[in-house]
């Protein structure tokens, strides 16, 4: 059973296998059951090499070996080696994100906290404005300013990126709810939709045919993108600029009234 180089180099970067290991997986999935020297003589990969190859896939749950004489392979079904590398890949996330927490509590991050604060030119927040790219940094630095807040959030956006991330914004919405924080929210998009999106955040929401995404928190930043929903990259503008905020702020706020 000859299989092809193309199959061969991409089955070997989905599943993370080397092209020895490709060839006598795929071999083994071809023949069903096989020795180590039918194996060899399917795949071409040298017979010197094929038991070690057979022993890797072994321990990485590729193979399993037939009980009985001679010693027979089998390879496992790719559906279930999918699911395991899933499994595995969800566990080490959730395993790096518990040892990230961690790392708070050391005393090397209280080091670093303080080379921030006291450096030789610290960082301000007021002195800084920032272009941020992708959806994940933008996110993160969204949440961060909007839990510095201490007055007011204004945000401008469409209905569909509220439904999208409904999780973050309910979560948000509470923590800014409970600290008295006023939330103004303006959304582009299906009236049924913003009325759906009203009744699941217990919120008044004003619709507009505005097509904007941004945030303005306490009239003194602003994070607006520059990119459209249908751009493969998300890329936004921060700025702490009071001055510039509050005059961008009453602009919105007056197009809103209608006056």
């Amino acid at each position: 059973m000859l299989v092809q180089q193309e199959l061969i180099n991409k089955v070997k970067d989905y599943f993370d296998l080397n092209i020895y290991e490709t060839k006598v997986w795929l071999a083994l999935l071809g023949k069903g059951i096989a020795s180590a020297g039918e194996i060899a003589s399917i795949s071409r990969v040298p017979r010197s090499r094929t038991y070690d190859v057979l022993e890797s896939l072994e321990k990485k749950g590729f193979a399993i070996i037939k009980l009985g004489k001679p010693v027979k392979y089998i390879g496992i079904k790719p559906k279930i080696i999918l699911e395991k590398l899933k499994n595995n890949v969800r566990k080490h996330a959730e395993d790096r994100i518990v040892s990230l927490s961690n790392v708070k509590e050391t005393e090397e991050f209280v080091k670093l906290e303080e080379l921030y604060r006291g450096g030789i030119s610290p960082v301000k927040r007021e002195d800084v404005s920032a272009a941020l790219k992708g959806k994940s940094n933008i996110s993160e630095h969204l949440k961060e300013i909007f839990l510095n807040a201490k007055k007011e959030v204004i945000i401008c956006t469409n209905a569909e990126e509220i439904i999208s991330k409904a999780k973050i914004f309910q979560q948000t919405f509470k923590i800014l709810k409970n600290a008295n924080i006023k939330i103004k929210i303006a959304l582009s998009g299906d009236a049924d939709l913003i009325k759906e999106i009203e009744k699941k955040f217990e919120m008044k929401i004003k619709k507009i045919n505005i097509n904007a995404k941004f945030f303005i928190i306490d009239k003194q930043e602003i994070l607006f993108y520059l990119s459209k929903n249908t751009e493969k990259e998300d890329v936004a503008i921060w700025l702490n600029s009071e001055f510039f905020v509050q005059a961008f702020a009453g602009l919105f706020e007056k197009a809103m009234s209608g006056k």
